[in-house]
């Protein structure tokens, strides 16, 4: 293994990996690990191709989207209501015209096309893994591997309650600490862009919403880093008081509990933003507060969907080039070094000082950091796996950083595995285990969550609705103006109007991004028939969308078995090669049988005729010795 140690170089990764040697090697659970992450990695490449063609078609069709045009047009004076109550004035909608075109590169028709095709590729991914790894238990001898494992401990249903219900409560109040955390984060968002609306400086003022959304995502990426390694810790503790029966059902269990806590501390901030950021807001004059004087925030003027891609990325891209390569590399290192300095003072005190003696190889074995599972390596690849499918609706070019980054991660782990870690005992397995299930899971959600992402928070489906139901020349003409609605400025709340406004005086309507009723409506401000339209359009592109990519799904899934042609005829051919050798060792059983059988019948045959010969000389001794008896009595008689 030693010349194939090239394999652990970043300059090879074009190379394939020597995946029979590392099963030799490492044996075949981390043999498969290997060959996973390689198919993985292959996979990303054309769904990065796919993700930049998306792209750039939205720079392309970025100068000749009407909407965005519409907004960036200071002719049309859509004075909107204040973003927040005395110190916010109204402002014109034009000012946010970067944000619109910025929006309109991932908010565009291929969007909905690359969803869809997402959820086809985890399809064939999955079903390529499954073939992969018949085809590795085939030339690996595992096809008939049964795995048998004593119970540890044989406890009772009593006995355990204890320790399930301490895990129901601890994991249970994890969550809640998730979410505590991303309330904290909205809390600090909202009094961030209050305060900095007090600011003086124009360029402050103008620019609160990238601030506050910058620093916020930081924050977050900061919070989910420490309390992934909490969780963790916790998650291991734990199974361990819930004693399971057998290792494989600790490892499962750890496993769930895990991932369970990591998906949730991972992707809470990214569901806020998708889903729940701007739906309570209210309207003006009606606002929802948080606290005395701080609304709920609201989204962009272009919507949620630029956002949620700053939040994806950053938080993707932040914990894969920190926790996932930094501290891949870093953490060991300084365990290392440390292991060996104690290990140095150990030996100073202990041997003299004139003796020098080098040390021998499995005393630099020793200094090693010991090998603790394949938990976190699979861990990375499957939160990451979840960036590139739940939300890539909102950011096309997550599987091309992902791409990049396993690039460096497969000679990283192997880098790890050579130089880094104590080889670890080798252990045969057959597959990847409860990690496919959960793969299928993250899968079928994406499908979900996906459709969700395009009908709620794009604006795919309003922009539908108006070219085909309410334009009055089929096109996106007017579209602005047809999503804004109509606010009286007196109205408002006493208290809450701008402090030394210029506008103030002439200003009798300002708009608000919503479909509502006008003043002048004898329903003022009460959701208006297009708004209940566009919230029917939407569910019902959501179960369309759903059942459509589903069974696309099903039917990718039948057309591709789940095992090779090639492996199949060879399982037939031996199956059948084998029931010929049991035939063929029947039928000389049977041969054998028959010839004892036959000897037997024989012996029998030769021993009957025996009989009978001894009896017909016993009989004619008989009739001798009568002939005699009678011949001699005669004489007797004469004589």
């Amino acid at each position: 293994f030693s010349q194939d140690y090239k394999w652990a170089r970043y300059g090879v990764f074009y190379k394939f990996q020597p995946i029979d040697l590392i099963r030799k090697y490492f044996g075949e659970k981390i043999g498969l690990y290997f060959a996973w992450l390689g198919l993985y990695t292959e996979f990303l490449i054309p769904s990065s191709v796919v993700g930049i063609i998306v792209f750039l078609y939205g720079c392309i069709t970025i100068e000749s989207d009407i909407p965005s045009k519409e907004m960036c047009d200071q002719r049309n004076a859509f004075t909107m209501c204040p973003l927040c109550d005395k110190f916010c004035d109204y402002w014109n909608l034009s000012s946010a015209c970067a944000t619109a075109r910025a929006s309109h590169l991932f908010d565009n028709p291929a969007t909905v096309f690359f969803s869809i095709f997402m959820a086809l590729w985890a399809t064939m991914f999955l079903e390529q893994w499954k073939r992969l790894q018949m085809r590795l238990s085939y030339f690996w001898d595992l096809t008939g591997l049964e795995e048998e494992e004593d119970e540890k401990e044989k406890l009772t249903w009593s006995d355990r309650m204890p320790g399930y219900a301490a895990n129901f409560g601890l994991i249970l109040f994890m969550i809640m600490l998730t979410f505590s955390a991303v309330f904290g984060v909205i809390v600090y968002r909202i009094t961030t862009a209050a305060a900095l609306s007090f600011s003086t400086n124009e360029t402050t003022r103008s620019n609160v919403r990238v601030t506050v959304t910058a620093t916020a995502v930081i924050i977050n990426l900061v919070v989910i880093l420490i309390l992934d390694e909490i969780y963790g810790a916790v998650a291991k503790w734990l199974t361990e008081i819930e004693v399971p029966k057998t290792e494989k059902t600790f490892e499962e269990r750890l496993i769930l509990k895990a991932f369970l806590l990591k998906f949730v501390n991972s992707y809470a901030p990214i569901f806020y933003v998708a889903f729940f950021k701007g739906r309570f807001v209210g309207r003006p004059g009606h606002y929802v507060y948080v606290f005395d004087g701080y609304r709920m925030e609201e989204c962009a003027p272009g919507g949620c969907l630029m956002e949620l891609c700053i939040q994806l990325s950053i938080i993707m891209l932040g914990k894969q080039l920190i926790q996932n390569n930094l501290f891949e590399i870093g953490i060991p290192k300084l365990k290392k070094l440390f292991r060996k300095l104690k290990d140095e003072r150990t030996e100073l005190k202990e041997m003299d000082t004139n003796q020098s003696k080098d040390p021998q190889q499995w005393d630099l074995d020793y200094i090693l950091e010991p090998f603790t599972g394949l938990t976190p390596e699979y861990m990375e690849m499957i939160i990451q796996f979840g960036f590139v499918t739940l939300f890539v609706a909102s950011f096309p070019l997550a599987p091309l950083f992902a791409l990049l980054n396993n690039i460096i991660e497969v000679r990283l782990d192997a880098k790890k595995f050579v130089t880094e870690l104590r080889r670890p005992d080798t252990v045969r397995a057959k597959d990847i285990g409860i990690w496919y299930n959960i793969l299928s899971g993250i899968g079928k959600l994406s499908v979900i969550i996906n459709a969700f992402v395009i009908a709620v928070t794009s604006d795919f489906i309003p922009r539908l609705m108006y070219q085909y139901a309410y334009s009055q020349n089929g096109t996106m003409h007017g579209f602005i103006n047809h999503t804004l609605s109509y606010f009286n400025v007196s109205h408002l709340k006493a208290g809450t109007q701008p402090e030394n406004s210029p506008f103030a005086q002439d200003v009798l309507f300002c708009r608000f991004k919503d479909y509502r009723e006008p003043p002048w409506s004898p329903n003022q401000y009460e959701f208006s028939k297009q708004y209940w339209a566009v919230l029917s359009a939407r569910l019902a592109f959501v179960i369309l969308f759903q059942n459509l990519v589903m069974f696309l799904s099903v039917l990718v899934d039948w057309m591709i078995p789940d095992i090779p042609k090639d492996i199949s005829e060879q399982i037939k051919k031996e199956k059948s090669v084998l029931v010929d050798f049991f035939l063929k060792e029947e039928h000389e059983k049977l041969k054998l049988i028959e010839s004892f059988i036959a000897r037997d019948k024989q012996k029998h045959k030769s021993g009957t005729k025996g009989e009978r010969i001894r009896a017909a000389s016993f009989c004619q001794f008989n009739r001798s010795q009568k002939g005699s008896f009678a011949s001699f009595s005669s004489q007797h008689t004469e004589v």
